[in-house]
């Protein structure tokens, strides 16, 4: 691992909250959220409204888009999008609940929301529990002084090559130079897992992202990760 990477802070950085929210999503957080926050940490795929038979994990959903499809490709499989600002929380919600059943509706049965620090879940879930996860155009923090809150960080890393089982999946995405160039280096310097190079088309099997469009707009090149838990 690069040698000046500083231990990650226990304090969450960034905004939870953006542009005041309004009624609706104030009740998806009031009425909707409790009924399909994740709850099972200890025996995680007891989690959701029907049996499943696989755990895919989503650090950090953004507007909710690929946590959503994912999910829908995914029938069989228990989804776990987590995700701290409030307004992508409600915007993942207002996806699965319809408005006026903010009190009632239950959501897909196969997808759980965890709308707290997505550390702390890590900690709290049992080892080679996972069969996938997902790190999606993550914040960058291009700022060198700043890169102890990136969430690739040989901790997570550890974090991550714990929860996943042996030959599963952990795929990444950024569009950001700096966090690409990042993820290059801190990648390819651990033994956890199969760090081969990105691909620059998302692969068969992505679902797209507003991150990904923006950056299409805006001229930059996303890269895809699909880095695998060794045996």
């Amino acid at each position: 691992m690069p040698d000046d990477i500083k231990p990650q802070p226990e304090r969450l950085y960034g905004r939870q909250r953006g542009h005041p929210l309004r009624p609706r999503q104030q009740r998806l957080l009031d009425e909707a959220l409790p009924r399909v926050h994740f709850r099972n940490i200890a025996e995680p795929l007891k989690g959701f409204g029907k049996p499943v038979s696989k755990l895919f994990l989503e650090i950090g959903f953004g507007g909710g888009e690929h946590a959503f499809d994912q999910a829908a490709r995914n029938p069989e499989t228990g989804y776990i999008a987590a995700e701290v600002f409030d307004n992508g929380v409600c915007s993942l919600l207002s996806r699965i609940i319809p408005e006026g059943e903010e009190a009632t509706a239950l959501g897909p049965d196969n997808l759980r929301l965890w709308a707290e620090d997505g550390r702390q879940l890590l900690k709290g879930l049992p080892d080679s529990c996972l069969d996938r996860a997902y790190l999606m155009f993550p914040d960058p923090w291009p700022k060198a002084r700043h890169a102890k809150r990136r969430f690739i960080h040989p901790e997570n890393i550890r974090q991550m090559a714990r929860l996943l089982k042996p030959g599963a999946h952990w795929r990444v995405a950024s569009d950001h130079p700096v966090y690409q160039e990042w993820v290059t280096e801190v990648m390819g310097q651990q033994d956890l897992f199969e760090a081969p190079a990105p691909a620059l088309e998302r692969p068969e099997g992505w679902s797209p992202t507003r991150y990904e469009a923006k950056a299409f707009r805006e001229g930059r090149q996303p890269f895809y990760w699909t880095f695998t838990r060794k045996e």
